[in-house]
């Protein structure tokens, strides 16, 4: 019974590894669909979403089904509960992802007009965030999960830089609204995704070392769920 629960342990960890490489790619469709204004990767986006939002239920009941097999361990209950969540964030990617190629679409419709706000570079970062989250879980490294923490800052900063640059815009021209406003959504999207890779390594310290270290409580001030016990 433990090797099956094992061999199923392996297969949850490979199902959410795929998860994490079709959102990851996810956003960087959409945000190579608002570089170069090109509908058709719109629609990859689009048909991604589908397919993401179909792993996220099968991996939900295989980890359902994990829990129902038998009283797992402490390492291997942390372990679920940590894929469940990890589940839920990457699905939020995709959703985040599907955001911005209708931003892309509405902006196709309007006269094309210079927004001063550095998507591309707001892309790189959240997903090299969502990329390093889900090494550190691969790894089970706890100290490169806590180093993704400090990397939300650098988007949150560019999110208000878009702000007060998008308000600026307005007041200067104001019939180029429309457009300022959606390339503020497609910051604010990418803001989201970065909250999500945040979400995610903060998910990977608990299960590594049994520490709730949410809102970036850490190690020493939050309580520690049971004994911490090395995943390796």
């Amino acid at each position: 019974m433990r090797l099956r629960f094992h061999r199923s342990l392996d297969d949850l960890n490979e199902k959410l590894l795929v998860m994490a490489g079709m959102a990851e790619q996810a956003i960087q469709r959409a945000v190579e669909a608002y570089r170069v204004r090109d509908l058709s990767i719109c629609d990859l986006v689009d048909r991604g979403e589908v397919a993401i939002n179909r792993i996220e239920r099968e991996i939900d009941q295989m980890a359902l089904d994990l829990l129902a097999m038998e009283q797992p361990m402490a390492i291997d209950l942390r372990f679920t509960l940590a894929v469940i969540k990890i589940n839920a964030d990457l699905e939020r990617v995709g959703d985040s992802a599907r955001n911005i190629s209708d931003r892309v679409r509405d902006l196709q419709r309007l006269p094309q007009v210079e927004v001063p706000v550095d998507i591309p570079r707001m892309g790189s970062l959240a997903t090299g965030m969502v990329r390093k989250s889900i090494q550190a879980f691969i790894e089970a490294d706890a100290d490169m999960a806590e180093s993704v923490l400090t990397m939300d800052d650098n988007v949150d900063k560019l999110n208000s830089l878009a702000h007060t640059s998008v308000l600026a815009m307005m007041k200067e021209k104001p019939e180029f609204a429309s457009q300022a406003l959606h390339v503020l959504m497609i910051a604010r999207s990418l803001e989201r995704v970065a909250d999500h890779a945040t979400n995610v390594a903060e998910d990977v310290i608990f299960w590594v070392r049994g520490a709730d270290v949410r809102h970036h409580v850490r190690e020493a001030d939050s309580a520690v769920a049971g004994e911490s016990i090395s995943p390796n």
